[in-house]
């Protein structure tokens, strides 16, 4: 007997096959509403508040601030690079100092690709965490980018029906930064009257 790859719908009574019709209809329009969670929703979700896990004193960063990051590996890019990027290649490139931290796995070495712009390539990093170290700032905010949004359903009627009532509605509840980098205060002098940011 050969095998039929695919499934036959059952034979059902001609108000049953209704029923079943106008729920495939109300899972369809749920299921759309699921798709409708558009960008613009979830950068409007608040970031979860946390602290810091790196707390060093000025001493400390002083100390252990020569740590200079490289990429392990680049992969050329085909591209031609687009020269009216040119001033912003230029600036994303800059080195500057930053402390990263993962969040998720606290202590684990933050391993990650980056590609800032068409032309350049793309680079593998190992980032150590906890720690002061200088990298290009395409790289810091690539690892301060590092968000994802928790969802909740929350329990309250979203279509009713004659024969059945679904519940649930997706939310967003909150945006968790998986990883984190801060940049680095410097003890203020003549020559610097502010931390940099990046």
């Amino acid at each position: 007997m050969e095998k039929n790859n695919q499934l036959n719908k059952p034979e059902v009574s001609v108000s049953a096959q209704r029923h079943l019709d106008k729920a495939e209809a109300q899972f369809d329009k749920y299921h759309e509403e699921l798709k409708s969670l558009s960008q613009n929703d979830v950068k409007s979700v608040p970031v979860k508040e946390e602290e810091m896990q790196t707390k060093l004193s000025q001493r400390e960063i002083q100390k252990n601030n020569d740590i200079w990051l490289k990429p392990e590996r680049t992969i050329p890019d085909r591209q031609t690079f687009n020269e009216k990027f040119r001033k912003d290649w230029e600036f994303a490139k800059e080195y500057v100092n930053f402390i990263a931290e993962h969040k998720e796995i606290v202590g684990e070495k933050i391993e990650m690709w980056t590609h800032p712009f068409g032309g350049v390539g793309a680079s593998f990093w190992r980032v150590p965490v906890n720690k002061p170290v200088w990298g290009p700032r395409y790289l810091a905010e690539g690892i301060k980018s590092r968000t994802y949004v928790r969802y909740k359903t929350e329990d309250i009627v979203t279509q009713p029906g004659q024969d059945f009532t679904m519940y649930g509605a997706m939310i967003a509840e909150c945006q968790i930064q998986r990883l984190d980098a801060y940049p680095v205060k410097q003890a203020k002098t003549h020559f610097m009257n502010s931390a940099e940011n990046f």
